[in-house]
């Protein structure tokens, strides 16, 4: 597996080796082995927006983008795209849900990877079945299920 993390915002207080731990987790559970490319980027909010912009046509940073490799190498590991995060959001988000920082970064960057891997939300019954393996992977490294409140939690 090679991943290739940059934080380009300097803020982002995760380490290289849990973004590994992360992705490892998500691709061992989605695809039974991690032998993946991945490239991992935490920008700011003006290129979240720029971004978010351009891709989506929305006038807005979000939390998470996922853009899939589109060129399939015949040797080697598989190329399976970036990941684009934007901070700030994820730092206000995580705020405001009064969820750590970190617990948060990985269940985006464990979305980001799904998404990557052709998973999606658009309709109902997809979006059930994405957030049931992003459940199971969040619990398999330590997470608490981010679908859930915080008051949800303690009962």
């Amino acid at each position: 597996m090679t991943i290739d993390f940059e934080d380009a915002t300097g803020r982002c207080p995760v380490t290289d080796q849990q973004v590994s731990h992360w992705v490892h987790s998500a691709l061992a559970a989605a695809l039974g082995h991690s032998e993946c490319t991945v490239a991992i980027r935490v920008v700011d909010a003006e290129e979240g927006l720029a971004l978010n912009h351009r891709f989506r046509g929305k006038d807005t940073p979000t939390n998470v983008l996922s853009f899939p490799a589109d060129v399939a190498i015949p040797e080697g590991p598989q190329l399976l795209g970036d990941i684009a995060l934007c901070y700030p959001v994820i730092e206000q988000e995580a705020h405001m849900q009064n969820k750590a920082i970190d617990a948060h970064l990985a269940h985006l960057i464990v979305h980001g990877i799904l998404h990557l891997l052709g998973r999606d939300h658009v309709c109902e019954i997809d979006a059930s079945k994405m957030e049931a393996e992003e459940i199971g992977i969040l619990n398999e490294l330590g997470y608490a299920n981010p679908y859930l409140s915080e008051d949800e939690h303690r009962t």
